[in-house]
């Protein structure tokens, strides 16, 4: 199968802006977490969540085209924006009928159907529903329209399994490429859930932290106080390209995906299978589809929500995994930092593994005090500031409601 890189990656996240800035706050341990700005909070078991800093769409779009697209399509623009401008590929150049856009989002337009549905009970029930309603809301949406903005004609679409859905977007954009039904994809994932029906929603679940006495430090995974996880937002965004394309015009090579797996749990809607069966296959898989070793991989970036079964659940899988080898790596959740950006979670985590490799830093789990006794103490989880070492090969796990894993293998861009 042919070889697949990484050209270009774009964020925006509750810790930056774009790339640059969400490294920096990675590697410096930020907290994104904050009380909730969007609404009245008064009557929610949780009031704080990992919002974007100081966003303002007018920045980006026109207001004609800000009021066409929901919050998750805006990040989705200016993730993938950043992303195809990082890649320097040259638009009137390249065969845009071999450049695809594959697009994650587990929700979609919560936000903009919530909005619609209150406005047409308050209104009587008079259905007097604008016309980009529905476009505005459907989760496909965000691909057909960064495809449209660049006449992108390749393979166009959107994926949904849960939080593994913009995991999932990058698998599916890798086999394209590997199968050659593309050369080029635009891919990766964005969610906007920070509102009343995201937030009373997942409460209704028990799956968030009500710590709003230390929302700050809410998001601890691996620890024995944590409580479930701290909402985020926002967007990653990945340019794959096949290997010789991007050689022959001259492209900056980020990173190499070399293998990817998805499994299900097949278990329980919502909480993990308790030993780990669908994680521990789904890394095996992964491991065996990038043709290496166990004892290569340097760096897991854990899925690591802070939920009291899933922490549990993800270091009993490693353990099976790796053996001895699980206390020679390290392991780190930047959703201790960023929050659980939900259907965005896998894009912009395996941004992050990505550039641990570039960098040859481990950023690291934050908010850690109390060590839990069905955590093995000898995993090293990255505690508290980031880690140098060598991070030749990183793994990036994410796993989603309804059972859904996924799991990618990055290498070390070396040519």
């Amino acid at each position: 199968m042919r070889r697949v890189v990484v050209t270009g990656l774009g964020a925006i996240t509750p810790i930056g802006n774009n790339l640059h800035e969400y490294w920096e706050g990675l590697i410096n341990g930020v907290s994104g977490s904050t009380m909730i700005t969007r609404f009245n909070t008064e009557n929610f078991k949780t009031r704080f969540a990992c919002e974007l800093k100081n966003y303002d769409s007018s920045k980006y779009f026109d207001r004609k085209d800000a009021n066409k697209l929901d919050l998750y399509s805006q990040y989705a623009h200016i993730a993938s924006d950043e992303a195809i401008v990082q890649s320097g590929l040259e638009l009137d150049r390249i065969d845009k009928d071999r450049v695809g856009v594959i697009w994650a989002s587990g929700i979609g337009g919560l936000d903009t159907f919530y909005k619609a549905i209150k406005s047409f009970v308050e209104g009587g029930c008079i259905p007097r529903f604008s016309p980009f309603f529905i476009p505005k809301m459907i989760s496909d949406i965000a691909a057909g329209a960064i495809s449209i903005k660049y006449g992108f004609r390749g393979p166009n679409f959107g994926t949904v399994s849960a939080c593994a859905s913009s995991t999932n977007a990058i698998i599916d954009a890798l086999n394209y490429i590997r199968w050659g039904k593309a050369d080029i994809f635009v891919t990766g994932g964005s969610e906007a859930a920070i509102n009343e029906p995201g937030i009373g929603g997942f409460n209704a679940l028990q799956a968030l932290s009500t710590n709003n006495d230390e929302y700050y430090t809410a998001s601890r995974p691996f620890d024995k106080t944590r409580d479930g996880f701290v909402m985020g937002e926002g967007a990653g965004a990945l340019i794959l390209e096949e290997y010789e394309h991007a050689r022959s015009r001259g492209a900056k090579i980020y990173a190499e995906i070399i293998g990817a797996a998805m499994t299900a749990d097949a278990f329980h809607l919502t909480a993990p299978h308790p030993e780990g069966l669908g994680a521990y296959k789904v890394m095996d898989l992964a491991l065996k589809d990038a043709g290496i070793d166990p004892e290569e991989v340097d760096y897991i970036n854990v899925h690591g929500t802070a939920t009291p079964l899933g922490d549990i659940s993800e270091t009993k899988a490693i353990l099976k995994v790796f053996g001895d080898h699980s206390y020679n790596m390290n392991i780190s959740s930047t959703k201790s930092m960023i929050g659980h950006l939900l259907g965005a979670a896998g894009a912009v985590e395996a941004i992050a593994s990505i550039m641990a490799t570039i960098n040859d830093v481990v950023p690291p789990t934050i908010n850690f005090n109390i060590p839990d006794p069905e955590i093995d103490p000898g995993l090293n989880l990255t505690l508290g500031k980031a880690q140098n070492r060598k991070v030749n090969i990183a793994i990036s796990n994410t796993f989603g409601f309804g059972g859904h894993n996924a799991s990618l293998v990055i290498k070390k861009a070396r040519f």
